[in-house]
Parts: structure tokens; C-alpha cells; sequence
């Protein structure tokens, strides 16, 4: 008798050795699984930027660290905290301008560098909700602007599949690209606006896999429907737990490490588990 309908992993991709780099960048999903692999002893880069959310603002990363764009004081607007870039995080806001602007672009060129070079995109969306500034400039992060300034709108699937076809044929066939569609909840967005925004997302990244190749990981689908349990999420209810979190990254694993990965790996976390152990002291 089963109790749960489990996903069983692909087959093998055998894309992940150990000296594979790996860019992870989307939503704060992305850093669940890039943790693990840094744990792991893997070469991953995950969010340098900050959390990206939204399938238009994690392409404008892309495309502007691709073009290899400089910013500048005058591309900040003016708020709360002083100057704010609001592309990005939080914390690219303050009352220097100048540093900003050089934290952004060695952000941009680090990412440029593995956007270029051999190795593994994954790219997780988040929701399809986006925001507009004053009606018509896109944003990645609001900065806690006041809500009046935004149109708040939900992305269009051929929008963001031609978009994002364009931008994967701008990229180096060495460059194995791995698309997902966050499991996290958007909770904001009411329950069914959430479950609009995830069909959306998988239906656009359906798309954008079978025009371009990319592979398609369903971590949403290993939570909603092999997990399949509240006690499989944070106690916000929104984030997978690390139980999860972990149970979706040993997929992972079987999905896209070689055996010399996942050995590495095994020996990594291992590795790592004796470098944080702290030894009790006694008299």
C-alpha cells in the first residue's frame, strides 16, 4: 500500500562532476540548493546579486552582466535610505552611491565571468508578479517604497518565453541551463493567485525547455506532490523546511551528479560536518 505519490528521480544527467561550477540565480530557492552545494565542497555561485523573483528581473540580471553594464550614481532613485538600486537587493541602497555602484558591478562582472565560461545555470522562478515603478519601469526589489508607486502586475507566459529564448541563445552551448519553478508560497498573493502565478511559471518554462533545449528540475512538484504534508514546511508555512530543502537537493543530486560528484559531495558534507563540530571542553 502507498501512502504518498513519490517523484522518482530522472536519469542521470551526469552533467555535475566536482569541478564543475555551478550559478544559481531566481528566487531565494535558489540559495537553499546553492548552500548545500557550497556545503558540499562544489564551486557554486548562487545569488550574487541578491534574491530575483520574478522570470523578468532575473533576465535583465542576465542580459545586463552578459553586456557587461557599469552602474552608476545616476541610475539610483532617491528614497528612504538615500540612493537605492531597485533592481536588486536591500542592500544596494545607502548614502554612498559611489559604493553601491562598485558593489553592483563586481557583483555583475563575477557573474559575467560565469555566465561565460563552462558549467551549470540553474535558474529558479519564483512568481510571475511583477512590479512597475511609476507605472513603467520594472523593478526587482521594491525597497520598501511606498506601495503607491507600483503597478503590481502578473507576467504573460509568451512574454516571458520569448524572453527568455532570446536570452538562452545568447549563452555558450557549454553552458548547461537548468530551469525550476520555486516551490515556496507565495502567500501574498492569496491561494489562488499563488497557484495562477506557479501555472504561469511552468507553463513558460515548458515553453522556453522545449524551444531551447534547458532542462526542466520540478522541485515545486517534490514538495507540493511527493511531500505533500505541512510538516514539510517552515513554520511560516511558505518555505520548505530543511528537511525538505534537503530531501529536494538529494534529487538533485541523482538527477545531475556523476557518481565522482555525488562521492565528492558525500565527502565534502562529511569534510564539513568535522569542521563545524565544536569539541565540549571539560576540567
Amino acid at each position: 500500500m502507498k501512502f504518498r505519490t513519490e517523484i522518482e528521480p530522472a536519469a542521470s544527467r551526469n552533467l555535475l562532476r566536482p569541478e564543475t561550477p555551478v550559478t544559481l540565480i531566481g528566487s531565494c530557492f535558489a540559495d537553499n540548493i546553492g548552500s548545500r552545494l557550497e556545503r558540499d565542497g562544489f564551486d557554486a555561485v548562487h545569488n550574487p546579486l541578491g534574491p530575483l523573483y520574478n522570470p523578468m528581473s532575473v533576465a535583465s540580471c542576465l542580459n545586463d552582466a552578459l553586456a557587461g553594464r557599469r552602474y552608476t550614481p545616476s541610475d539610483f532613485v532617491i528614497g528612504p535610505r538615500g540612493y537605492h538600486c531597485l533592481d536588486y537587493a536591500t542592500r544596494y541602497s545607502g548614502a554612498d552611491a559611489t559604493a553601491i555602484a562598485e558593489s553592483l558591478n563586481d557583483s555583475l562582472e563575477l557573474l559575467h565571468s560565469r555566465l561565460t565560461s563552462p558549467g551549470i545555470l540553474t535558474v529558479t522562478f519564483g512568481t510571475a508578479y511583477a512590479y512597475y515603478l511609476d507605472g513603467d519601469t520594472l523593478v526587482g526589489n521594491c525597497h520598501k517604497f511606498p506601495a503607491n508607486r507600483f503597478d503590481r502586475r502578473r507576467l504573460g507566459i509568451e512574454d516571458i518565453s520569448a524572453e527568455w529564448k532570446k536570452l538562452l541563445s545568447r549563452l555558450p552551448s557549454e553552458l548547461h541551463v537548468i530551469l525550476t519553478v520555486s516551490p515556496v508560497r507565495h502567500l501574498a498573493d492569496g491561494l489562488h493567485g499563488n497557484r495562477l502565478s506557479k501555472a504561469v511559471l511552468m507553463l513558460a518554462t515548458e515553453q522556453i525547455c522545449n524551444a531551447t533545449g534547458a532542462d526542466y528540475f520540478p522541485a515545486y512538484e517534490i514538495l507540493e506532490d511527493d511531500l505533500r504534508d505541512y510538516r514539510f514546511y517552515d513554520s511560516d508555512l511558505k518555505h520548505p523546511s530543511d528537511m525538505a530543502a534537503e530531501y529536494i537537493y538529494d534529487h538533485f543530486m541523482d538527477t545531475y551528479m556523476t557518481r565522482s560528484g555525488r562521492s565528492a559531495a558525500l565527502e565534502g558534507r562529511r569534510i564539513s560536518a568535522a569542521g563545524s563540530h565544536r569539541r565540549i571542553l571539560t576540567d
